[in-house]
């Protein structure tokens, strides 16, 4: 089953609470690492509220130490990243290096149902979504897809992705999640927006599907590409960071939710209803500039065809699910944050042709907000 990451523009990362270590458990995970003489010990909250990360710092190195998040804790699902991120290392792709256990070596420490994951830890900046970053990052996804295209795995990958689900499920769901948790939810807006999303996601997928993306050939991808997953240096990226997502899939599936990523029109986080309408055509051309610079195969046109419709069918799925499973999007009203996404896809819907127009005639100079 396709678990979509919890992150869609940049309200995972912003005022909600978050798990923590407690300190006995903090105290026995560390006890299980050969480390210097630790001089701090500070959380780190960025990425999964669900996922507790800690910087720590000792005499000789820095480190992050990450408690997976529940539903991504699976030894295999874990083994199969660490194999990934170690072969990535051994390319001299840029990812954090992994630190085994003391006495077994062992990157991955279960301990009484929980997954612990240390890391070294990188400095960097994580990149503002403009058109200079957003080059920047397809450079580095399509580096990321050209260095895995020989990996091979002991393990399975998990596979499964936003494309083609059913979501006649959780699209029922959701009106009840969200007015449970919500008094001010409005029970006739949710069906009308829920019907809404159910049609634009059906033809969203049939597009794709006529497409033929079933029939491109399957890689690993990260399944997680946003700017908070990247850190850079002077303008490079110097890591990218959690492979928790990464399974088999068509590369688009890892293109379309980075465009979706990096194209994203925000404002104020804690009000996504009043974000503005649209994505920038221009973030996304330049993020198929980065990508077609560091892949040997350029872009197809069938491919191009269906970013718009990948698109959709992402922010679709990635706001559906999390709100029909808790009836909120991270710290934010359900209805919100459903609210907005409606509206994107609302505007995306009739403007998919000219965007791939767009993307096919990149020196053509258009108004991005259109």
């Amino acid at each position: 089953m396709y678990e979509p990451p919890s992150h869609l523009g940049p309200v995972a990362e912003h005022g909600a609470a978050r798990d923590r270590f407690e300190p006995s458990e903090l105290a026995m995970v560390l006890s299980h690492y050969e480390l210097d003489v630790i001089t701090s010990i500070r959380e780190f909250p960025f990425g999964s509220r669900r996922s507790p990360k800690l910087r720590i710092v000792t005499r000789s190195s820095e480190y992050l130490l990450k408690r997976r998040a529940p539903g991504r804790e699976d030894p295999y699902r874990v083994a199969f990243a660490h194999e990934l991120m170690l072969y990535l290392k051994s390319v001299h792709y840029p990812v954090p290096r992994l630190f085994g256990t003391r006495d077994e070596h062992n990157s991955l420490l279960q301990l009484r149902g929980q997954t612990y994951e240390l890391f070294e830890f990188v400095h960097g900046t994580r990149p503002a979504t403009d058109r200079r970053a957003a080059t920047e990052s397809g450079r580095a996804l399509g580096r990321l897809h050209s260095a895995v295209a020989d990996f091979e795995s002991s393990f399975s990958p998990p596979n499964g992705t936003y494309h083609g689900m059913d979501l006649a499920s959780p699209l029922q769901q959701l009106p009840e999640s969200v007015q449970r948790v919500s008094v001010d939810a409005d029970p006739e807006t949710l069906l009308s927006m829920t019907s809404e999303l159910d049609e634009a996601y059906a033809e969203a997928r049939e597009r794709v599907t006529d497409l033929g993306l079933e029939q491109w050939p399957s890689k690993v991808v990260h399944g997680d590409w946003h700017p908070g997953n990247l850190l850079l240096r002077d303008g490079k990226v110097v890591a990218a960071l959690d492979f928790d997502s990464a399974r088999m899939a068509p590369r688009m599936i890892d293109v379309a939710n980075a465009a979706l990523q990096f194209s994203m029109r925000t404002g104020d986080v804690d009000h996504p209803a009043d974000w503005p309408q649209g994505v920038s055509h221009r973030r996304i051309r330049a993020l198929l500039d980065g990508y077609e610079q560091t892949v040997a195969s350029p872009l197809t046109d069938a491919e191009i065809d269906a970013l718009p419709w990948l698109i959709i069918e992402a922010m679709i799925v990635e706001s559906v699910l999390p709100i029909a499973a808790a009836g909120r999007f991270a710290h934010l009203s359900g209805q919100s944050f459903l609210a907005m996404v409606h509206d994107k896809v609302r505007w995306l819907r009739p403007r998919a042709a000219k965007l791939t127009q767009f993307l096919r005639d990149s020196g053509t100079e258009t108004d991005s907000s259109k």
